[in-house]
């Protein structure tokens, strides 16, 4: 009897053991020096004039009670200063494809009004134009990308805005500007040549507009391409990979820099559902559509290598996020919506695919900044609070122009009505002082998981940690809470014979600095 019971506490014993070893993710982690640079830029975001982004979100006009630098908000020039944006796209989206520079420049009681067509039919009075921008750009420290008119403008038109903004003197253009105040050029280096060019800008096959493409951007410059701009052409709709195959092999590499890439992450496009009220099946399949990411940018990249093996061309996903239905009570052309722990996963699981792929990736833009989409900032009057996706951008900052640590990790499954997901996202980077920061995220609702990474490998000793958390999926930040969700120290880890594990709470994100 003794030897039975014995031979049942070592079986026991030796199930719980491998079922532990399996409960665990081994992240291995190689401190190698040959990996690519993660882009600053990756970290990009989106101004359009949509909804309260510009009017009533940035800009409140320098008669605002609203403290304020020239117009623009202070409390937002403030946070985006924090967040060190890299880049900046303005003034589209569709809204670029009717946009004349022309008519926001000049004393602005003397510009004309525009009815903005694409986001809720209002009137705006072009008060916020180039030099409101980039003047805005220079206080932010930030790179101005200007996403121009394809749609419904001219080859001229594009032509004289390059020459406005960054021709010294000499040209019609240059002293047009130094007329307006403004005598020295701004320097603009990315242009965005037409906006969703199968879509808002026109409906266009690939074919037809990679002939177009290739007439305005031999304009943009003069013929020694000494102007040196990035020219970045309206690149697929999701998984229109037959539209990156045309540009890539139609258009010469002398004449791109940039191809573009949109996708956003919703349930469905017909309802797409609550930004706070959703349930567990809205949940799961919001983060398919996230996580979609990855096969959508290998693809993508996949048709870029085969004309470009020597990536001169950079993928460049200038619109993601998440996208939902709109805020009760708002205008559903404003695109006003709630930013939760959702958000948060999207946030981290995205950026890790670009950091990840930053061989390719160069550039991103999340859409929008400001009171649009997944917005970093939301503002009420004088109010204004930081959302979760802002604190997950922050927190990620790390990785900035930081150079990538190849990794590999099996994940567990965050499993929902049979069907599955990878629980776990990670990407980890090397800084210039030699720090390393490892990202990691869990999107699983329920279960916590653990991970292991072999600290011996890395040589470091030294470990702290940043989490962003909260008790809900459906928690965001309220104008009378703004503070509910925020970064807080993690120490859900410690070292064992040379080993780190984590544990990381369910939908959390998490970023450790290495020493």
């Amino acid at each position: 009897m003794k030897k039975i019971l014995l031979i049942l506490f070592i079986f026991t014993f030796c199930t719980q053991v491998i079922v532990a070893q399996k409960e665990t993710t081994v992240l291995t982690l190689k401190n190698s020096n040959d990996g690519p640079t993660i882009s600053k830029h990756i970290y990009g975001h989106f101004a359009e004039h949509l909804g309260k982004c510009i009017y009533g979100g940035f800009f409140v006009g320098e008669k605002s009670s609203i403290p304020n630098t020239k117009g623009v908000r202070n409390d937002i020039i403030t946070a985006l200063k924090e967040l060190k944006i890299p880049n900046l796209r303005w003034p589209g989206g569709c809204f670029a494809d009717t946009y004349h520079w022309k008519d926001g420049i000049g004393p602005k009681e003397d510009r004309p009004s525009i009815v903005n067509r694409w986001w809720g039919g209002t009137t705006e009075d072009n008060s916020f134009g180039t030099h409101d921008f980039l003047n805005l750009c220079e206080v932010l420290g930030t790179e101005p990308y200007l996403a121009s008119n394809v749609g419904s403008g001219t080859v001229q038109e594009l032509e004289q805005w390059v020459q406005y903004v960054n021709h010294d003197s000499g040209s019609p253009m240059s002293e047009l500007r130094k007329k307006n105040d403004r005598e020295k050029p701004w320097g603009v280096t990315f242009w965005g040549v037409g906006n969703e060019m199968w879509g808002c800008g026109g409906n266009m096959t690939p074919e037809y507009y990679a002939n177009l493409y290739k007439q305005y951007a031999t304009f943009m410059t003069d013929w020694s391409n000494n102007d040196k701009l990035f020219r970045i052409a309206s690149g697929a709709n999701v998984a229109d990979y037959h539209w990156t195959e045309v540009l890539m092999r139609d258009i010469p590499k002398s004449l791109i820099e940039g191809v573009a890439l949109h996708s956003y992450s919703f349930v469905k496009w017909e309802k797409k559902g609550s930004s706070t009220k959703f349930n567990e099946e809205q949940y799961f399949a919001t983060m398919q559509t996230a996580l979609k990411m990855e096969e959508l940018v290998t693809k993508h990249s996949d048709i870029m290598d085969k004309y470009d093996p020597e990536n001169k061309v950079a993928l460049i996903v200038d619109e993601w996020g998440g996208w939902y239905d709109v805020e009760e009570g708002t205008n559903p052309g404003f695109l006003y919506q709630q930013n939760t722990m959702r958000d948060a996963m999207i946030a981290g699981t995205t950026l890790n695919i670009f950091n990840n792929h930053s061989k390719r990736v160069k550039m991103a833009n999340l859409a929008q900044t400001v009171n649009v989409l997944q917005a970093v900032i939301l503002t009420e009057n004088e109010k204004m609070l930081l959302t979760p996706t802002y604190h997950v951008m922050k927190m990620y900052t790390v990785h900035h122009d930081a150079q990538l640590l190849p990794m590999t990790i099996n994940s567990p499954s965050y499993t929902h009505n049979g069907e599955k997901l990878p629980a776990l996202s990670a990407s980890a980077s090397k800084d210039k002082n030699g720090l390393i920061h490892i990202s990691l995220v869990n999107i699983d609702s329920k279960k916590d998981h653990k991970i292991e990474i072999d600290m011996q490998e890395l040589g470091i000793k030294n470990v702290t940690g940043t989490i962003l958390a909260s008790p809900k999926l459906q928690d965001h930040n309220t104008f009378d809470n703004p503070s509910k969700i925020k970064p807080a120290v993690f120490k859900g880890f410690e070292t064992k014979k040379g080993k780190l594990e984590i544990t990381i709470p369910a939908f959390t994100v998490v970023v450790l600095e290495t020493k």
